[in-house]
């Protein structure tokens, strides 16, 4: 994934760790010969439009809405056709009220109809409070956690590792993130879910105490869930 700094200092563009404690705290509790954060990658203002999400100082919060309000204004200008104008004329209603274009209250049908458009506020947006500034780790751990993305764990044997899936994701899709051959193969997903984990005091703990959990393929990923994958090879 992608986040978008905007008048953020002392993060450096490029691949970051998102350091999220909860996996510190895995790492405490089951062996492994190394711990694996989730990776993003951090981009200038420039490369908003491939971006996930953007993260902006509290002070230029203003300057994406009038951004989108121009561009809204622009677009009414070259006459679209109804169901969008209806659209756009909500949006510039909501933006006015420094309401994001993502948390506007749209329809999925809406969604459909202005999704062609460069609207930069229709992306998740992470305001930063100046004390946010002085704790770059957790600020990038909130931006993650509100791009619409979640993590998975595997744990024990080589690596305890967080893995990244879109939020709504089933076991067999989150199986591919790891390798196809375990997607085509699957037979069932072994979940522990995190509370589990840490209140046994760990995988093994977890299992003893009947917390894992047999899924099939259509099951939903919760946030952090410990998974161990059957497969036939």
């Amino acid at each position: 994934m992608k986040i978008c700094l905007i008048d953020i200092p002392g993060i450096p563009l490029g691949k970051h760790n998102i350091r999220d404690p909860r996996l510190d705290l895995v790492d405490e509790l089951v062996t492994a010969d190394k711990k694996t954060y989730v990776q993003t990658e951090i981009v200038s203002e420039e490369g908003l439009a491939a971006a996930d999400c953007i993260v902006v100082h509290k002070n230029r919060q203003v300057d994406l809405i009038l951004q989108d309000l121009e561009f809204i204004d622009t677009r009414l200008g070259r006459q679209p056709g109804d169901a969008e104008k209806a659209v756009l004329l909500k949006l510039a209603e909501a933006l006015g009220k420094e309401t994001f274009a993502s948390e506007a209250a749209l329809s999925e049908e809406e969604k459909r109809l202005i999704a062609a458009n460069a609207l930069a506020t229709a992306k998740p947006v992470v305001v930063a409070d100046p004390e946010e500034l002085e704790t770059p780790e957790a600020l990038m751990v909130r931006a993650y956690q509100e791009s619409g993305y979640i993590s998975f764990l595997t744990v024990g044997g080589r690596e305890n590792r967080a893995w990244t899936i879109r939020r709504g994701c089933t076991a067999w899709e989150a199986a591919g993130v790891i390798h196809s051959d375990i997607q085509r193969g699957f037979i069932r997903a072994e979940v522990i879910g995190f509370d589990d984990l840490v209140e046994a005091g760990g995988e093994t703990q977890a299992k003893r105490s009947g917390k894992q959990r047999l899924e099939m393929r259509q099951y939903v990923m919760q946030d952090y869930d410990a998974v161990h994958y059957r497969f036939s090879r």
